[in-house]
């Protein structure tokens, strides 16, 4: 079994490098540059070591020309062309290009995740906690995920492609990636937004710290000391997916009624004043 897999991954590399590769062509030039919103190409013809480096979003990306080393502590991470890695938010790293010994240039393609699509959890307190250890940041191929990415990056890149296409493509993606624990520093979020995440599964509960603190495996007062220094609040995120639930039903064609009933509000008139203030109109459409 072990023999087949290393036998098949090359190929799998070779299929992605030969769809993506036409993709960079013309289009080389030192640094990172923007190819479309979360697409990028980076490219450098000399050798060199980027330290310290910290992202705002994590990152997905493929090395198609020379190799990308990544250094984190005293471990190492090789990945030559036709390799796929992620990189985590907020994690100082030091980073090595090495062009190819053929072309003379160094080129990866990044995809940018500032956010996850509506409806993909992010990881539990349990995930991370079982989670692969980080430095670890290179992502097993298969055919699914190579299709996946190879569709995602044309379809990005294609400027006569609407948004929501586009949004799907890269969704699938990271369903695909979800379950590997290779891929978990994608999914590592915000408490907030881990908490944001777990309101919205039911908005109509009445959710409290407790219970959330509960489900998510703190202590209460360690949910409000982490929310405070992310500058959130438990009621505030509350009240934000309650209104986003009573929205998405008016959206849907429910009543006023039934969209307050989704959105966990007892009193009619209270959801109205609240949808009101947040929105600009009343559930009715009245301004």
């Amino acid at each position: 079994m072990n023999l087949i897999v290393t036998q098949r991954l090359p190929d799998l590399s070779r299929g992605l490098l030969d769809r993506l590769r036409p993709m960079v062509a013309g289009r080389l030039k030192p640094g990172m540059n923007a190819y479309a919103e979360q697409l990028f190409i980076y490219c450098c013809f000399d050798r060199e070591k980027v330290k310290a480096l910290e992202l705002e979003d994590p990152m997905i990306g493929i090395v198609l020309y020379g190799q990308k080393e990544i250094w984190f502590g005293d471990r190492t991470h090789a990945f030559p062309p036709g390799s796929v890695f992620v990189l985590p938010r907020k994690v100082p790293m030091d980073v090595v290009n090495i062009p190819d010994e053929t072309t003379g240039f160094y080129v990866a393609l990044r995809l940018d995740v500032p956010s996850l699509p509506e409806g993909m959890p992010p990881l539990s307190t349990a995930e991370r906690l079982k989670g692969v250890e980080l430095g670890n940041f290179g992502v097993p191929l298969s055919e699914a995920l190579v299709e996946a990415l190879c569709h995602a990056a044309t379809t990005i890149a294609d400027g006569a492609i609407g948004e929501t296409i586009k949004r799907l493509r890269m969704a699938e993606v990271l369903a695909l990636l979800r379950p590997l624990p290779e891929a978990r520093l994608l999914f590592r979020q915000s408490l907030s937004d881990e908490i944001a995440w777990l309101i919205a599964t039911a908005p109509s509960e009445q959710w409290s710290v407790t219970e959330v603190a509960e489900q998510i495996g703190i202590g209460a007062s360690t949910l409000r000391r982490r929310l405070s220094l992310e500058g959130g609040s438990f009621r505030a995120i509350l009240r934000r997916e309650r209104l986003k639930a009573g929205q998405n039903a008016i959206s849907s064609g429910a009543s006023s009624i039934a969209a307050a009933e989704a959105a966990g509000y007892a009193s009619r008139s209270h959801f109205s004043r609240r949808f009101r203030e947040t929105f600009g109109t009343s559930p009715t459409g009245r301004p």
